[in-house]
């Protein structure tokens, strides 16, 4: 069993549940370290938690909400304590919120701002002067950020096309640190929130090419490619892991 991440530490935020558990799965597999935060979800994350190291690898999880600049910087500080440094950081932590313009409230815009971009922004900042050679930035957008194929989600695109660009906006600056940022940009995928049977995913599933929707582990395996040393040459992807949802 190869372990290409060993002696790596990362801090995958919104890791409990859904994707961001998948990922943290698959990161302490290849051998990371892992810090995780959580919202709310205290008793799953605690099991996540416990599950992974009692196979032996090393996980923290760590309560913080995205929404909050000042919890966010706390996570990255209490990871890098926890364990001793950080060389990846994945921004998985995202909420979706739906409705038209004519009655999607200004509150609810502040809130997706807040969770799907102030909160990456925020933990981007904190987590670079940590990063050294060899640093991984990840996050995890949308393909709605290319495409809508439904009224109601307009907000839920703006947050997720803005990442993209902040992911390649960045790239100029972090490139010379040897540090690279990336955008994995899944569609449909099979969680508790966006259920692959029953709810729109009829309407959705003939928008994908290869006719399924896709499963957490899909996106794990992408993270896990950005972060390994396999791709120091690459920086400043939005990389559409969709099924061909986008073609």
């Amino acid at each position: 069993m190869t372990t290409p991440l060993a002696g790596r530490r990362a801090l995958v935020t919104g890791g409990s549940r859904g994707i961001g558990a998948e990922i943290v799965r698959r990161l302490v597999a290849d051998g990371a370290a892992v810090a995780f935060t959580y919202q709310s979800s205290a008793q799953t994350a605690r099991a996540l938690a416990d599950e992974l190291v009692a196979a032996g690898g090393k996980v923290v999880a760590i309560q913080a909400d995205s929404a909050d600049a000042d919890a966010v910087a706390a996570a990255i500080d209490e990871t890098v304590a926890a364990l001793g440094g950080l060389d990846i950081l994945v921004n998985n932590a995202g909420i979706a919120l739906a409705g038209t313009i004519d009655e999607f409230s200004l509150e609810d815009f502040d809130r997706l701002l807040a969770v799907n971009v102030r909160g990456v922004y925020a933990a981007i900042q904190r987590a670079v002067p940590h990063l050294g050679e060899g640093g991984r930035i990840i996050t995890i957008g949308s393909v709605n950020a290319d495409r809508v194929p439904m009224n109601g989600l307009a907000v839920y695109a703006l947050t997720k096309a803005a990442v993209a660009g902040l992911s390649r906006g960045l790239v100029r600056e972090l490139g010379p640190r040897g540090i690279t940022i990336n955008t994995i940009q899944p569609g449909p995928v099979a969680t508790d929130m966006n259920p692959e049977v029953g709810g729109f995913s009829d309407q959705v599933r003939p928008f994908i090419a290869v006719g399924r929707y896709g499963q957490p582990r899909d996106i794990a395996s992408a993270v896990a490619y950005l972060a390994s040393p396999e791709a120091s040459y690459v920086t400043g992807v939005t990389w559409n892991v969709d099924g061909g949802f986008v073609i």
